[in-house]
């Protein structure tokens, strides 16, 4: 069970803020202007805070069903998560912050961060995913595995940009998928983001490493419950702010 429910919010994380990620990104890309921009980060704005709860649902779960191999693989990519964390943090201050001063130099600086921001993300967990278990890949492996997992990233972003924006902002997204619906471009992209998930997770020895039952006696009810109001809020969030695609004020 505990694995199993590792592996639903590993999973959501990546497929719901791994657009976001692939959004920040390619802010300076899709946004050409200040208020293009704006317009971009607002697409993600409602969504990104609830997306990364899925990320610390995980650790939680990590840390409290599977307390040695949490710290085994915290200490063999220590650089690499310290990294994910700053680029995270760095990233959501630009969110935050982007309208608390009404000036361009300001507002031009938060762009900025989110952008760099989101690639240190994207680009730490290219090298923690096909690490996982293991050590962080380098070398020619990362040559080729670290720019891969990055692509994956950016193309779930546009999909995500083609659904969520209007005018200058999604015919640049489109350029990269033609004719093909968002939707299904979407769907695919979301695809390949579970499927990187999934493959690094199997080459975690999670059922060797899993706490003792009283722990789990615990933890499990405890999930059980969080699980269905965390899946309740998201499908909330895309009702009620994911229908209508932004568009210039």
């Amino acid at each position: 069970m505990e694995i199993t429910l590792l592996a639903f919010f590993a999973v959501g994380y990546f497929v719901l803020a791994g657009a976001d990620l692939g959004v920040g990104a390619l802010l300076p890309y899709l946004g050409r202007s200040d208020d293009e921009r704006g317009r971009v980060l607002a697409s993600i704005t409602p969504f990104f805070l609830g997306n990364e709860v899925w990320l610390i649902a995980s650790a939680g779960i990590l840390v409290g069903a599977f307390p040695v191999l949490e710290g085994e693989l915290l200490s063999g990519m220590y650089v690499p998560f310290v990294m994910l964390l700053l680029g995270w943090v760095v990233r959501d201050a630009g969110i935050w912050l982007r309208g608390r001063v009404d000036r361009a130099g300001w507002r031009g600086g938060c762009d900025g961060a989110v952008a760099a921001g989101s690639w240190v993300v994207v680009l730490s967990w290219g090298f923690i995913l096909p690490g996982m278990g293991q050590e962080p890949v380098t070398g020619l492996g990362a040559a080729i595995v670290v720019p891969a997992v990055v692509a994956l990233f950016c193309a779930h972003g546009l999909a995500f940009a083609g659904l969520r924006l209007a005018g200058g902002p999604r015919e640049r997204a489109r350029r990269f998928y033609g004719a093909s619906s968002e939707r299904t471009i979407y769907a695919l992209t979301a695809g390949g983001m579970a499927l990187v998930c999934l493959l690094a997770g199997s080459r975690l020895p999670l059922a060797e490493n899993l706490a003792d039952p009283a722990t789990l006696a615990l933890l499990t009810p405890s999930l059980l419950v969080i699980t269905p109001v965390l899946v309740a809020s998201q499908v909330w969030l895309w009702r009620v702010f994911g229908r209508t695609p932004v568009r210039s004020q």
